[in-house]
């Protein structure tokens, strides 16, 4: 920590391992997200023991070696899936395909982990509820932006301790650098969903869940291309506007517009204004200051506070979720809040206004 020291703003003890190793089993599939390494890393650094990879391109399944060099490598998903040992798995498919395979783990009687997007279309998610509701299987979903981000999760616990009272508004700014090497499906609308479906997920997540809400209903949504002409098919900018089931607002802009001279992939920022003082997160970069990320200010009847995470918050959503599948419960996440906040990215998809030049 630096700026403030204090019990009042200090982190809750960092995570411990929940089980022992192979109490709790699980495989990955599916790899065509990196989004999968974090997922797995997350899970074994609660004590999860990662049996089994599979994906048809070796070099995938090669690179999930290399950090997990215990790891065995199916013939194929089927192979995972008939294993009575594993509990879960995980996967991070082409957007479009995680619903489809998410129903094939919920069937073979396995919790499911997929990155986020974890559906593209109202009729994946609405087959998706029927699956969970019918078998009792969890539909769990990776947003990392707020739960493997130390300076998110700080901020939920400043915010259970009633630091900026009610919450009021959520802004979430989620730019991304485009690079190169992105896959073909990558740009394909069909498959990718779009950028409020894809990305803008996490946000929909962050506003619901930093302001206690369980509804909310879109307000306004919007989606370019801007800049990129090559590829019709992506949207570079989205924004959208909600108002929550508990009178709280929300706001998202992501876009594809990271400048090469930033030192990391974007300049994540979130924003919590509260009756009684607000937050910023500045997740991933201190613009300018050459700290890196993790930080996190707060404004108070105190004073103004600032507050590094990282390294000093760990990230108990892994644990909680190892236990979740293990007794049932829903401590993690509840599955209608992983769902909805998905709803919302589909909905303010499909009713965005296109900005297109």
């Amino acid at each position: 920590m630096s700026a403030t020291s204090g019990a009042a703003y200090a982190p809750n003890p960092v995570p411990a391992p929940v089980v022992e190793p192979g109490e709790f089993v699980f495989a990955a599939t599916s790899l065509d997200h990196g989004h999968v390494y974090g997922m797995c890393e997350g899970l074994a650094g609660a004590g999860g023991t990662l049996k089994w990879v599979y994906d048809p391109d070796p070099a995938k399944v090669e690179n999930m070696r290399k950090k997990f060099p215990d790891v065995r490598v199916a013939r194929s998903e089927a192979e995972i899936l008939d294993d009575a040992e594993v509990r879960l798995v995980a996967g991070a498919a082409v957007t479009s395909e995680r619903a489809p395979l998410g129903l094939r783990v919920i069937e073979a009687g396995k919790d499911y982990f997929t990155d986020k997007a974890p559906l593209t279309t109202l009729d994946q998610l609405a087959a998706a509820r029927e699956a969970t509701a019918r078998t009792g299987q969890k539909y769990a979903v990776y947003y990392s932006e707020r739960i493997h981000v130390e300076a998110a999760v700080l901020a939920e616990q400043l915010i259970d301790r009633g630091a900026i009272g009610r919450v009021l508004q959520v802004m979430g700014l989620g730019p991304h650098r485009l690079g190169t090497g992105r896959p073909d499906w990558f740009f394909e609308k069909e498959k990718y969903g779009g950028i409020l479906c894809d990305i803008g997920s996490h946000n929909f997540d962050q506003m619901l869940h930093y302001a206690g809400a369980k509804d909310a209903e879109i307000s306004h949504a919007a989606i370019a291309n801007y800049h990129h002409p090559d590829h019709p098919e992506l949207d570079d900018f989205g924004e959208a506007g909600i108002v929550m089931d508990n009178g709280a607002t929300g706001y998202v802009r992501v876009d594809w517009f990271t400048p090469d001279g930033l030192s990391t992939w974007g300049d994540g920022r979130t924003v919590i204004l509260g009756t009684d003082g607000y937050i910023e997160l500045r997740k991933y970069v201190n613009v300018g200051t050459g700290e890196g990320g993790g930080h996190v200010f707060l404004v108070d009847g105190e004073g103004e506070h600032h507050l590094v995470a990282n390294g000093q918050v760990g990230f108990p959503y892994f644990g909680q979720l190892i236990l979740d599948c293990l007794e049932r419960t829903e401590n993690a996440m509840t599955q209608e809040h992983a769902f909805k906040a998905a709803e919302l990215s589909v909905l303010a998809q499909r009713q965005a206004r296109v900005l297109t030049p």
